[in-house]
């Protein structure tokens, strides 16, 4: 299958993760744009491509991809559509899990065609990326004649993908972002909380890193209600109020939330049938918020 040539506008950790990896695979890399010389300069250097501006960089591509912070993708779409810098057939792609393909601007205006295609994944650095993405699973959304080219370009990451519509992309990226960046924060609560008789932050990970790790693997085992182990999913209401009370003299707030956690928890627990309607209603009035 033919393989377009690209241009990576936006050359943070995802756009030039994707530029080196689809350069690996074949594609030929036109131009570099980015909002900072520097940034554009060490990723071209890597592509063996130069920098241009965001229009000259699209005027010689047929697949751009349009890499800023979610902020920009609108107003350097407008832009670049603006000064004609996208024609007829061209694909132009966004990698926001948050917004839709519309937010590319007067893209579908100039006859070009507008596609969402955001790896499920974190980039902590452009290496990690590279590392990552390979494997991951992409969400496409947009025009129906780019979904074969955004396939095409997911299949060559070795990734894979599904579709989804704009309407669903709200709550589509509010999932990734419980599964992602509020784990982080829950590995920081929890972290912290072991701070309250001594440990630092690394030996608190490490002391919690095996548990967690095992809990992963019994996820990928079981899913997520099979794998809920602990005093919720054993309906052990005293131990449940002894967490409670301590969180009182602690921090309230840190009880609100761990509260909050509870309360779903108790869900899970009746979802995987570990404990009975009347311990669910028993561990709800515990968790219940004061």
């Amino acid at each position: 299958m033919h393989k377009p040539s690209i241009a990576i506008i936006g050359a943070g950790k995802v756009g030039s993760a994707l530029g080196i990896l689809l350069q690996q695979k074949g594609y030929a890399v036109a131009a570099v744009a980015s909002r900072t010389r520097q940034s554009a300069e060490q990723l071209a250097h890597r592509l063996n491509c130069p920098v241009l501006t965001n229009r000259e960089a699209a005027v010689g591509a047929e697949l751009v991809f349009i890499t800023t912070p979610d902020r920009s993708i609108a107003p350097v779409a407008a832009e670049i559509a603006q000064t004609g810098g996208f024609r007829p057939g061209q694909v132009v792609a966004h990698t926001s899990g948050a917004h839709a393909a519309s937010e590319l601007q007067g893209v579908r205006e100039t006859g070009a065609l507008a596609v969402s295609i955001h790896p499920l994944q974190s980039f902590a650095e452009v290496q990690a990326a590279m590392t990552n993405l390979p494997g991951s699973y992409f969400a496409l959304e947009g025009d129906e004649a780019a979904l074969p080219l955004a396939r095409q370009v997911v299949e060559d990451l070795n990734g894979k993908w599904f579709t989804i519509s704009a309407a669903d992309k709200p709550v589509y990226h509010a999932a990734a972002c419980i599964a992602s960046n509020y784990l982080v924060s829950l590995m920081h609560f929890a972290t912290g909380l072991y701070a309250k008789f001594g440990l630092g932050p690394q030996e608190a990970f490490e002391a919690l890193y095996p548990l967690v790790k095992g809990t992963v693997a019994n996820i990928t085992k079981v899913g997520p209600a099979g794998a809920l182990t602990g005093p919720v999913a054993r309906g052990d209401a005293t131990t449940i109020a002894g967490h409670m009370k301590a969180f009182e003299e602690l921090d309230p707030r840190l009880r609100n939330l761990y509260s909050l956690l509870g309360q779903y928890t108790v869900q899970v627990a009746l979802e995987k049938g570990s404990i009975n309607p009347e311990q669910g209603r028993e561990l709800m009035e515990i968790f219940a918020p004061e």
